[in-house]
């Protein structure tokens, strides 16, 4: 099928989620929340539909517990770089509230649109006692005063009711694919999960997938 949905003249996303060139995305959380994943189906998905796909990916000092960071640029037909410029993302996937925050204070802008998962992954510091975590409604009015458009979903809430806790990852790929802002259908990353996975962990992350696409049709918080 080929691409559809585009409207010329400048590039980000529109609030019905017409496509402009290119689309950046960040999909954002830390090490073992299973991002990297869900950038890679969100990146098949889109080269599926027929769209050209440029992924970037940052890592923090430790794989489990440390940054991970997945740029994807979706574009009809032209080349771009891997990295989205700094201000320019028209979507952040925040799997840890922290994290989105972080991101947000280097790649949002006001009309950024923020999907994140409520759930803190506290770091070791935190839990040893030696570092304390903003609370979650603090960093929720901070990201709020940043941008006009947020969703906020119980990702990992949702995952545990599809399954497994694991497939937050998922529940998150299905909120973005149900947000609206994605210029290719549901199905084309229905085929891609079936794809990647077999057996009982296709199913649980298609279960998982569904929940988070219905649970984001609900009205904006």
């Amino acid at each position: 099928m080929s691409p559809t949905g585009h409207c010329g003249g400048k590039d980000g996303v529109n609030g019905m989620g017409a496509f402009y060139e290119p689309l950046n995305m960040i999909i954002t959380g830390v090490g073992g929340q299973g991002n990297v994943l869900a950038s890679q189906v969100v990146s098949v998905a889109a080269a599926e539909a027929g769209y050209r796909v440029a992924v970037g990916e940052t890592f923090g000092v430790s794989q489990r517990g440390g940054s991970v960071m997945s740029h994807v640029r979706i574009s009809r037909d032209r080349p771009y770089g891997p990295l989205i410029p700094r201000g320019r993302a028209h979507v952040i996937a925040g799997f840890e509230p922290l994290e989105t925050l972080r991101v947000m204070m280097d790649y949002a802008n006001p009309d950024t649109v923020i999907i994140m998962n409520d759930r803190p992954n506290y770091p070791l510091g935190c839990l040893l006692g030696e570092d304390k975590y903003p609370r979650p409604q603090n960093i929720r009015a901070a990201v709020q005063k940043m941008v006009s458009r947020m969703h906020v979903l119980p990702a990992t809430e949702l995952a545990k009711e599809a399954g497994s806790p694991m497939a937050a990852n998922m529940v998150m790929t299905g909120a973005l694919a149900g947000s609206g802002l994605l210029p290719f259908g549901r199905e084309y990353f229905v085929e891609t999960i079936k794809s990647l996975f077999k057996d009982h962990i296709r199913e649980l992350n298609l279960k998982a997938f569904t929940v988070g696409l219905e649970h984001v049709a609900l009205p904006v918080k």
